[in-house]
Formats: structure tokens, C-alpha cells, sequence
């Protein structure tokens, strides 16, 4: 049983230009390049939102990876959730995180989710068709393992985290991986044949109607990001058809966003809380895109205290952040202009102050 919450930040490893981005988008394309021409929508729209003291940092640079580290070490994060991208033997956005193992370097924890999703044109351009860039397959037996001993230098690094000495790994696509339950017997089998104990398997879940499924996997945890629902429930699909219509996102307030969260689980004692600082699509799908308005460093600390005390009485206190530097998505704990560190503040006074 853990004595203290472990906060784990989800970490896009987006920001430095690939072959297939090149390919796909425009030569020298990465997430900077939707944040940077962002605009505001609608009066009060906090647009465009750009980064403060890592500015608009190249993630092949090993001194902007350190600092981030020690950012988030000082503001009581325990470490980052890498976005990891396999498909059927091919990686990609594969360079920052080998450089992290290769080199030792920053000596901050870390673990992976499994980002087991088919990648579409339209997600990063609306204006274009809803063109399939690359597909997501599970090809089998043969194919979890060489995933596995791609994987098996991360998984053997001092850093990598681990519950109950079990190595920590995610599934984002949880109930669409139609054989996780053969994934978990290889890697476990695999895992234990290279002196590990295994994995502590968590599914990642978005809307309610997909638990059922999540479940019936096999899954050692169900890791719940709640914003989705109450999206949903303040914006029904009506509205946002309408509201496309004219041109105009549809918005949920932020305090309603997190006082449903703090119910949600309060109530849902079962499920690992994931909660968001911020939230803002705009920079990639402009007005089909899903915001959280008026997000703020107070109601996102008052998030973080009560989720922690939620957590006090549960024998696993591990909490998601999602996350560190999804700036496309409006999504990061990072230094911005308008708010500097106020995010990590809160951060530390809910994480390190007892």
C-alpha cells in the first residue's frame, strides 16, 4: 500500500520534426505549428496560448528534457507517462523517449501508454478529409513480442515506475485492443523470463459506455478521465451541431468541470482519478473544437487537494495528470504567459505540502 499519492503526468513527445509529419503535414511540421497560429474565437478566449520559460522548446535538445524534470520534481510529480506510438512494428515519435533510455538522462521516473489508435488527417486539420494516415492493427502473438523486446531496455532502467514491483503500462484504446488478454499472458510470461515480476496493466477510459468492455479484459487498473462525460452532459450533441453550424465551439466551464469531477470520484472508489488543468482543442480543429473556458489556477488546485484527499483512504493513491505539454490540446502544466508557474504551484502545495 502506498503512503503518499503519486501524481504521473501523461508527456507528448511531439515537439521536433519526423519523416512522416514532413510527409503528412508540411516540412519542419510539429505540435508548435497548430499552437503557435491558434486565435481567439469568441470574446474572453484565451488565444493563442504560449509557453513561457521553455518557450517553444525542440525536444532533441537534452537540456529542455532536464528541465522539465526538474519542473515537474519540484512541483511533486513523481514522473511522466510517456505517449508511446507502435503499429505493427513501426515506431514513430520514438526519438525523444530512446534518447531518455539510451542516455540515463534526466534521472526522473517514468513510465508508457500505449497510444493503440489509427492516426487520421482530420484529427490535426478539420479542413481536410478524414483521410487514414496510418491504421492500428494487433497482428497477434509474433507482434506483442517484438513490442515487448523493443520495449525491454525501458522496462529493465532503474526509473521505470512500478506498483507492488510490477512495471506500470497503459492501454489508451482500452476495450478496442481485441486481444489484450493474450498481450498480458506473452509480455507477463516474457517479463518474468527476464528477471521482472510483470506489469500492472491499466486501462485508460473516456466515456462510461466503455468500462464494460474495459473490464471484461483483464485490465489490473481503470484509469478514468472524466472531462468527456461532463462535456457531454453540459453540451449535447445537438448543441454542438448547432453550434458548428455558426461556426462557434461549444464550452464547459471549468469549475463545472471539476466540481463534477471531485463527485465522480468520491463516488467511483474503484476507478484511478485522471484529471485535467486545462483544456482547449481550438489550436487543431478550430471551432469543433472541445474547450474548458475559463480554466484557472485556483479551481485547479482546489482539483488536486480534494482529489488528494479523495485518495487518502484507498490503498492505491496513484493519480494521472493529463498533462504535462499537450499544447495543441490546450492541455499542460508547463509555464505559460499568462499564468507563468501558477499551475506547478498548485501543483506543489496539493502534492508536497502536508
Amino acid at each position: 500500500m502506498s503512503e503518499k499519492v503519486r501524481p504521473i503526468a501523461f508527456y507528448l513527445p511531439q515537439y521536433y520534426p519526423t519523416p512522416e509529419n514532413d510527409e503528412w503535414w508540411e516540412p519542419g511540421f510539429t505540435e508548435w505549428t497548430n499552437v503557435a497560429k491558434a486565435k481567439p474565437l469568441f470574446c474572453g478566449h484565451n488565444q493563442p496560448r504560449i509557453p513561457q520559460e521553455l518557450s517553444f522548446y525542440d525536444l532533441r535538445v537534452p537540456e529542455t528534457r532536464e528541465r522539465q524534470a526538474q519542473l515537474a520534481r519540484e512541483a511533486g510529480i513523481e514522473g511522466f507517462c510517456y505517449w508511446h506510438y507502435w503499429f505493427a512494428g513501426r515506431r514513430l515519435l520514438d526519438r525523444v523517449f530512446a534518447e531518455v533510455v539510451e542516455s540515463g538522462k534526466p534521472d526522473f521516473p517514468f513510465c508508457l501508454c500505449w497510444a493503440n489508435h489509427s492516426w487520421f488527417q482530420k484529427t490535426w486539420d478539420p479542413s481536410k478529409p478524414d483521410k487514414l494516415l496510418i491504421k492500428q492493427t494487433y497482428p497477434g502473438e509474433e507482434d506483442y513480442v517484438a513490442h515487448f523486446n523493443a520495449m525491454l531496455p525501458a522496462f529493465k532502467d532503474k526509473r521505470y515506475m512500478k506498483v507492488d514491483g510490477k512495471l506500470i503500462f497503459g492501454i489508451f484504446n482500452s476495450d478496442g485492443i481485441p486481444s489484450f488478454p493474450l498481450m498480458k499472458d506473452i509480455w507477463t510470461t516474457l517479463a518474468q523470463k527476464n528477471g521482472l515480476e510483470g506489469f500492472w496493466f491499466f486501462g485508460l477510459i473516456q466515456k462510461e459506455d466503455r468500462v464494460a468492455g474495459a473490464c471484461d479484459k483483464g485490465y489490473d487498473a481503470l484509469v478514468y478521465e472524466n472531462m468527456q462525460n461532463v462535456y457531454d452532459s453540459h453540451c449535447p450533441e445537438l448543441l454542438q451541431i448547432v453550434a458548428h453550424l455558426f461556426h462557434r465551439p461549444t464550452a464547459l466551464p471549468y469549475k463545472k468541470y471539476v466540481n463534477k469531477s471531485i463527485k465522480f470520484f468520491q463516488n467511483h472508489p474503484d476507478y484511478i482519478p485522471c484529471i485535467m488543468p486545462n483544456f482547449d482543442h481550438t489550436p487543431r480543429s478550430a471551432f469543433r473544437g472541445r474547450i474548458l473556458k475559463n480554466d484557472n489556477p485556483k479551481e485547479w488546485g482546489r482539483l488536486c487537494k480534494e482529489t488528494v484527499q479523495i485518495l487518502q483512504n484507498r490503498p492505491e493513491k496513484i493519480l494521472f495528470i493529463k498533462s504535462w505539454n499537450e499544447w495543441g490540446e490546450g492541455n499542460y502544466l508547463e509555464p505559460d504567459t499568462k499564468y507563468g508557474r501558477r499551475y506547478l504551484d498548485e501543483c506543489k502545495k496539493a502534492f508536497l505540502t502536508r
